[in-house]
């Protein structure tokens, strides 16, 4: 858990603006991790596994009914799984400062990329790959190839859920940037499934 704690704490252009603040100009993700995550706590992780078991038990009883088959039962819990880790390491662990951090400003991050701040620029890519495995999943769980819009629309809705966590919970930098750019990454995963399921089928 340690290790996608750290992962997926990479939705962070606004710590890259703070460690460029502290002129720390070095990557350094075992302070990220440390400063705005915690480890889960046992009740936490407990109401977590219940939820999953749940899922469990629903993908199960679709599948006996053949409603579904194991490829989507799979990537259903999978995704539950991702979102899960991903909510928890950039909103749930992090530290609240019981300060709300916001930036209207749209697209900021590029300008700073535009004047050489390759830091950011990292951040933004990060953003775009942190999404991206709900894209491939969302596609293998519909078992079809979905339209880029599709994944677009998916990616802005939980991107959106996060960022309004972060401001209202004082745990992050709302930011239409991180929304633009988790949304990019979602709509790659699908378009990437899709592309792949074509080419499988064609070969087939």
């Amino acid at each position: 858990m340690f290790v996608m704690n750290l992962f997926f704490d990479l939705d962070c252009s606004d710590l890259f603006g703070e460690m460029r603040k502290e002129g720390d100009i070095k990557l350094n993700l075992y302070q990220i991790f440390v400063t705005h995550n915690r480890k889960w706590t046992p009740f936490e992780i407990g109401c977590f596994l219940i939820i999953f078991l749940m899922a469990v038990v629903v993908c199960g009883y679709l599948q006996r009914k053949q409603k579904i088959v194991w490829q989507q039962s799979v990537a259903g819990l999978l995704l539950l799984l991702f979102l899960g880790v991903v909510f928890a390491s950039t909103v749930f662990t992090r530290v609240s400062d019981g300060v709300h951090h916001y930036n209207l400003e749209p697209f900021w991050s590029w300008k700073e990329v535009y004047h050489g701040n390759r830091e950011i620029l990292c951040g933004n890519l990060l953003n775009m790959v942190l999404l991206f495995p709900m894209g491939v999943l969302l596609s293998i769980m519909f078992r079809k190839r979905l339209p880029w819009w599709m994944g677009l629309l998916a990616g802005c809705a939980v991107s959106s859920v996060i960022e309004i966590c972060q401001l209202v919970l004082c745990r992050g930098l709302f930011e239409w940037d991180d929304m633009i750019h988790n949304s990019i990454g979602c709509m790659i995963g699908c378009v990437v499934s899709g592309f792949y399921k074509s080419h499988r089928l064609k070969s087939q």
